[in-house]
């Protein structure tokens, strides 16, 4: 009988012939804005005389971009996207998903559209992944929901725990890991735009097939970790995925107790985020993040350098240890229709503790990316990163932060 790390094995085989088969199909992005509206068709006649109709795709996505920018008046709206990927971890895939848009309250126009999305990524390198997401704002805004559910399977690189280790090349070695995450939270209004509510956070990792075990030490290769904790939140920005106005300022208090797991251990994470116009069609935003480990830290916790939309150009990981603090401001300049601009500067920092945070070990991320209006407010974005150790693309779906 085969062993679960045998069954991961055999079908991370058969799904990278699959990828590499399809990226060499020719792609586009696809989308779509399904509100009850006819299908754009033609008809034609076949060998027979008869007439056929024949989607159009072309006319129909031109059509689409027409209509999509301005979704107001309706209760729901669906977007298909399929299309290329690319980031310096997973390197080239294709990527597909489905999202919607839907208001709870048709007669409030300033409550910000709620959504869902769906999607499916898989690249060459074997890794597939797939993630559930949603944001919900309820009427009058009194109410927010949100959750996240993801499975995914990766072919990893690892470097080491700490900036030293991550600095050394040769310290790089393979190995695989299996995922699963799940985690909702509930914010209430206290006041306009400050919310509070609570968290929980459930997560599996597999991992096996390591080039250089030693590296993990005696820590475990299969890991469940359960969480619970408290979000405080100041949120004035116009638009969370595309904010042109606004700050957000957000504390996240999270506790994983030795009786759920086989670790004890808390996470303190903060936020804050700022958007202003500069001139006309330029947005200056600014990120700073910081998270804070204690205790008995699992590995697979740790802060990483280069993950949701940080550092840019990084592999996801190299850098890991258990704190991090990391700031990014960027431009982002609206050139012409639906194309735009952004140019960004960063830095980061992981250490262990306060005492032994050294300046030095800071990171440095700078570059440029294009942006193109797919929906109203909706981008896909391509940027092009400059690290520490070589530079990186990300090819993706809204902005950065």
């Amino acid at each position: 009988m085969l062993s679960f790390s045998q069954i991961l094995r055999k079908f991370a085989s058969v799904r990278k012939w699959f990828v590499i088969i399809l990226c060499f199909l020719p792609l586009s992005i696809w989308a779509s804005d399904y509100d009850g509206e006819e299908q754009m068709e033609t008809s034609v006649t076949d060998s027979l005389g008869q007439g056929v109709k024949l989607w159009r795709p072309v006319s129909w996505l031109l059509n689409y971009l027409q209509r999509t920018r301005d979704p107001t008046g309706k209760p729901y709206d669906f977007a298909f996207l399929l299309g290329p990927s690319y980031n310096s971890t997973m390197k080239f895939g294709i990527g597909g998903g489905v999202s919607c848009g839907y208001t709870w309250d048709l007669n409030d126009i300033t409550l910000k559209r709620s959504d869902a999305t769906v999607y499916l990524n898989a690249s060459i390198t074997g890794m597939v992944k797939t993630k559930l997401e949603g944001h919900n704002y309820m009427k009058e805004d009194r109410n927010r929901w949100e959750y996240e559910l993801g499975l995914e399977y990766l072919p990893m690189n690892f470097w080491g725990i700490g900036y030293d280790q991550g600095k050394q090349n040769d310290n790089k070695s393979e190995y695989r890991q299996f995922k699963v995450l799940f985690r909702p939270n509930w914010l209430f209004r206290l006041v306009p735009h400050l919310y509070v509510g609570p968290e929980l956070y459930m997560q599996y990792v597999h991992t096996y097939d390591f080039e250089k075990p030693w590296f993990i030490g005696d820590q475990r290769c299969d890991i469940s970790t359960y969480g619970a904790g408290v979000i405080l939140q100041y949120d004035s920005r116009d638009i969370p995925f595309n904010a042109y106005r606004g700050n957000l300022v957000k504390l996240q208090q999270m506790f994983y107790p030795k009786f759920a797991n086989h670790y004890d251990f808390q996470s303190t994470e903060v936020t804050f985020d700022t958007f202003h116009p500069v001139w006309k069609g330029c947005i200056l935003a600014i990120d700073v993040h910081g998270q804070f480990l204690y205790g008995e830290v699992p590995w697979t916790m740790l802060s990483l350098v280069g993950l949701d939309g940080r550092m840019r150009g990084y592999y996801e990981g190299r850098y890991r240890d258990r704190d991090i603090v990391e700031a990014q401001a960027e431009l982002r300049q609206h050139i012409y229709d639906r194309f735009g601009m952004v140019a960004w500067v960063g830095a980061a920092n992981v250490f262990h503790d306060v005492y032994s945070y050294q300046w030095n070990n800071t990171l440095p991320s700078y570059g440029l990316g294009l942006r193109v209006e797919l929906k109203k407010r909706v981008n896909i974005r391509l940027d092009f990163g400059f690290t520490k150790n070589k530079p990186g693309f990300d090819f993706k779906l809204y902005e950065a932060f």
